[in-house]
């Protein structure tokens, strides 16, 4: 990102998507006209292409900055089918049965909260904290694409095959990251999202 870049950190992911927002408003309303890059992570957002990043730094620490309210962002819903090899391990932490556990994730209104690991691959929040899962202790070599996990305080959908911990509740047929599509992923950050049943 070079000098005109500032990595702002916040006490938790919920002040970054805040804050993310909060950017992404103001930039829609004129200022900041040079950003050319807002990218939230876990617990900072990073703005690059700033004329004056040290006005910035200094500006931005004093905003007021409004937690993210439903309805905010796009909706997309993704059909699932709840078929993942850790459905029922998962089931059993929740102390409910597998359709429960499809009920649940489909009732959760989930939100992108940043991107990262494999293009297309989004940080979904929205689980209560009762629902949050640990990695499984040995991470398969090979997750196939379009698998639904759960870890921490996340969902996620992996794109594309690859190496993974997360324990997987289903599988969707959606196309998450296309090359040739504006924008790639199906999913970026502030996209609110539904879960949906799919027929198999």
């Amino acid at each position: 990102m070079g000098r005109g870049a500032v990595l702002v950190e916040t006490e938790d992911g919920e002040r970054a998507q805040a804050l993310h927002a909060e950017l992404l408003r103001r930039r829609a309303a004129g200022e900041f006209p040079e950003v050319r890059e807002i990218v939230p992570a876990a617990r900072t957002v990073l703005v690059g292409g700033l004329a004056d990043p040290r006005a910035f730094a200094a500006e931005v620490t004093a905003w007021d900055v409004p937690p993210v309210e439903p309805g905010q962002g796009e909706l997309r819903e993704v059909p699932v089918r709840f078929d993942g090899p850790d459905i029922e391990e998962v089931a059993a932490r929740w102390s409910v049965t597998p359709r429960e556990l499809a009920a649940v994730v489909t009732g959760t209104a989930f939100r992108v909260a940043f991107c990262g690991f494999a293009p297309g691959f989004a940080y979904l929040t929205g689980l209560p904290a009762g629902r949050h899962v640990p990695r499984r202790p040995t991470p398969r070599t090979a997750v196939p694409a379009g698998s639904l996990g759960l870890a921490g305080p996340y969902a996620g959908l992996y794109p594309r095959s690859s190496p993974g911990g997360w324990q997987l509740i289903g599988t969707t047929d959606a196309p998450l990251w296309d090359p040739g599509r504006e924008p790639a992923a199906l999913l970026s950050p502030g996209t609110e999202v539904r879960f949906v049943r799919a027929d198999r």
